[in-house]
C-alpha cells in the first residue's frame, strides 16, 4: 500500500484522488527549482562577499587605530566646515564685486553720455563762446577793434611813419606799437611816452570817428590837453592833420595851456581867472561869467 505523509490509501484509487492536480505539481516543481537557482546565487555571492572583506583585510590600508581614524575624520569635518564658510563668504564677496561692477559700468556709461554732451558744449563754444557771450562778444568787438585799428593806421601815417598799430594777440583788445625808427620793435601802450601817447590816442579817435561817420555823421571833434608833451616837430604834424580835418568840414576844438597854440589858432575862446574863485569867458558867443 503506497504511503506519503504519514497517510494511509486504501487503494490506488484512493492516492489518486489524493495527490495533486498535474499544473500544480509542475507549478511547485518549477518554483522549487527557481528557488534552488536563487540559493545558488546568494550562496555564490555570500562567498564572494567574504572572499572581497578578506581581501580588503589583507591589504591593510592603514595602520591607525579606529579611534585615531575617528579623530582625523571630526578633524576633516571641522576643516571641511571652515572651508564651506570661506566658499560661502567668498561667493558673498563675489556677488558684491558683480554689483560693484555693474553699477561702475553703469557710471562709467553715464560718464561717456556726459562727455557727448561736453563735446557737443565744446563744439557750441568753440563757435559762439561760452554761456555768458563773453567769448562771441569778445570776438564781435574784436573785428570792430580792427576795423578802428585800420582807420587809426591810415591816420597815423598822416602824421608819422614811425608808428604801427596791431592788436595784442595775447589780449584781443589791446593794442601793441611797431616802432619803425627800432627795427620794428613791437611796444606795449605802457612805455610810450607822452608825446607818442598823445599820437597814438589822436589817431584812434580819428580813426573812431572815420568808422562812426559810416552811419552817423561826425563833425566835432574836442581834445583835451595833451599838446604840452609834444615836440615842435610833433606838434607841427600834429596841428597840420587837425588844420586838414578843418578844410573837410570837421569843427575841431582844442582845451590847452600852451601858449604857442595861440599863434597857430584864430578863433579862441579863452577862461579868463577873476576874483572870488570865479572866471570870465572871452571870445565868441560869450556874454556872461561863469564860476
Amino acid at each position: 500500500m503506497p504511503v506519503r505523509c504519514g497517510r494511509h490509501f486504501e487503494g490506488e484509487e484512493d492516492y489518486l484522488q489524493a495527490r495533486l492536480p498535474g499544473e500544480e505539481q509542475q507549478s511547485l516543481a518549477k518554483a522549487e527549482e527557481e528557488l534552488k537557482t536563487e540559493g545558488t546565487k546568494l550562496q555564490t555571492s555570500l562567498n564572494n562577499s567574504w572572499k572581497n572583506l578578506q581581501q580588503e583585510k589583507d591589504k591593510k590600508v592603514t595602520d591607525e587605530s579606529y579611534e585615531m581614524l575617528e579623530e582625523k575624520l571630526q578633524t576633516g569635518e571641522q576643516e571641511l566646515k571652515t572651508i564651506q564658510q570661506e566658499i560661502g563668504a567668498d561667493e558673498r564677496a563675489l556677488r558684491e564685486s558683480q554689483e560693484t561692477a555693474r553699477k561702475l559700468k553703469a557710471q562709467m556709461q553715464e560718464i561717456e553720455k556726459q562727455k557727448e554732451e561736453l563735446g557737443r558744449w565744446q563744439i557750441l563754444h568753440n563757435l559762439i563762446g561760452s554761456s555768458d557771450g563773453k567769448k562771441y562778444r569778445n570776438f564781435a568787438q574784436g573785428l570792430s577793434f580792427d576795423i578802428m585799428i585800420k582807420h587809426a593806421n591810415h591816420q597815423l601815417q598822416k602824421m608819422s611813419d614811425r608808428y604801427v598799430l596791431r592788436r595784442n594777440p595775447d589780449q584781443v583788445l589791446e593794442l601793441n606799437v611797431i616802432d619803425n625808427y627800432q627795427a620794428g620793435e613791437i611796444r606795449s601802450t605802457a612805455n610810450l611816452s607822452g608825446g607818442e601817447s598823445f599820437i597814438v590816442s589822436l589817431a584812434l579817435a580819428l580813426g573812431l570817428s572815420a568808422m562812426a561817420s559810416r552811419k552817423v555823421r561826425v563833425d566835432s571833434l574836442f581834445l583835451d590837453e595833451g599838446f604840452g608833451a609834444l615836440d615842435d616837430d610833433v606838434l607841427d604834424t600834429a596841428l597840420n592833420t587837425l588844420a586838414e580835418l578843418q578844410h573837410e568840414g570837421k569843427l575841431i576844438g582844442l582845451i590847452s595851456h600852451v601858449p604857442a597854440l595861440k599863434e597857430c589858432i584864430s578863433t579862441q575862446i579863452q577862461v579868463l581867472p577873476q576874483s572870488g574863485g570865479r572866471s570870465l569867458l572871452q571870445g565868441p558867443g560869450c556874454q556872461q561869467m561863469t564860476g
